[in-house]
């Protein structure tokens, strides 16, 4: 990992502050503060027993994210200020592991925006979203997306903005991660692509045009794709549409850290996706158990976004698959 990014010239207010190397002031009075809740979850970058514990500080004033490494981070209620100190014989490119994930993630739910747990991409100036759960394929199947040259907006966290009733898909971070077997499946070899960081296990597919691009601006949600189980059936992958009703509950179970949102959060939360489901195409994926057909799969999910993309810039010829 390269580090982190430098702000564009000319951008002297950044929406969060970030602070690594010193203990600043905020950081030593805040440790001094009760904690009063404390809430574990095991950790999405780590197989086996990862924990990521989420700690409040004075009734939420404060947030401690640490990992079971010795990884830790404070934040203010508002995210706008963020200090993190890598564990016990880690480094600060460790370190940023977490907060361009996890963290920056939490940051996002914090400041309410609402976040998909999904990887996104750009179609013809439409941004489609592959939804599901841990392990369900999603950046697998983006960075396959990918390498048939279509730009990634995100992996894993997938922020909304709402831009007069229509939802954007905000860029994330410039790259894939992904685990061994998905690097051996799309290069034919586990070790194919550079490690995110040494002594991690997944690695990294970097967008930086290369083998694959990034979307650096954001685009309008068009389409979403609800990963289902895979099959070993020989129909595998397909799709098919699916009710508002069901892509409304698949989506409540998939956004990210819902486990953490309070009772309003949560409300917000609901009626932003309920209005994005009224105004979106969903569909059920199934993706074949055959890694064979990881290929078969990006393409059809292209087929089907460039047949509703096109249905919609020409309504004379048909209209778009329903999704009800």
């Amino acid at each position: 990992m390269t580090g982190l990014s430098a702000l564009p010239e000319g951008v002297s207010y950044p929406d969060v502050r970030l602070h690594f190397a010193a203990v600043p002031e905020w950081v030593t009075e805040t440790l001094l503060l009760p904690i009063t809740s404390v809430r574990v979850r095991p950790s999405s970058l780590f197989p086996g027993d990862g924990k990521f514990t989420v700690s409040e500080l004075a009734d939420r004033r404060f947030f401690q994210l640490t990992y079971s490494d010795g990884s830790r981070f404070l934040m203010d209620h508002a995210a706008t200020v963020i200090w993190g100190k890598p564990g016990p014989g880690l480094s600060y490119d460790d370190l940023f592991v977490y907060l361009v994930g996890p963290v920056l993630g939490f940051a996002l739910r914090q400041r309410g925006t609402v976040t998909l747990h999904a990887s996104s991409l750009s179609i013809q100036g439409n941004a489609i979203a592959l939804v599901g759960e841990a392990e369900a394929g999603k950046s697998t199947t983006a960075a396959a997306l990918a390498l048939r040259g279509w730009p990634v907006l995100a992996e894993d966290i997938c922020a909304l903005a709402d831009s007069g009733g229509r939802y954007q898909v905000l860029p994330g971070y410039p790259r894939v991660c992904l685990w061994p077997d998905s690097v051996d499946f799309l290069f034919s070899s586990s070790d194919a692509l550079p490690l995110i960081v040494s002594g991690w296990e997944k690695r990294f597919l970097s967008l930086d045009g290369s083998r694959a691009r990034f979307a650096s601006s954001s685009a309008p949600l068009a389409a979403i794709f609800l990963l289902a189980e895979r099959s070993a059936q020989d129909s595998a992958p397909s799709i098919e549409p699916i009710s508002q009703r069901e892509a409304l509950l698949r989506l409540v179970q998939n956004t990210y850290m819902n486990w953490y949102l309070d009772k309003r959060q949560r409300a917000d939360e609901f009626d932003v996706l309920t209005r994005l489901i009224a105004s979106i195409d969903c569909f059920r994926v199934i993706p074949s158990s055959d890694p064979a057909r990881l290929g078969a799969l990006a393409e059809l999910i292209e087929g089907y976004s460039l047949r509703l993309f096109d249905s919609r810039r020409k309504p004379a010829l048909g209209t778009a698959p329903s999704h009800v």
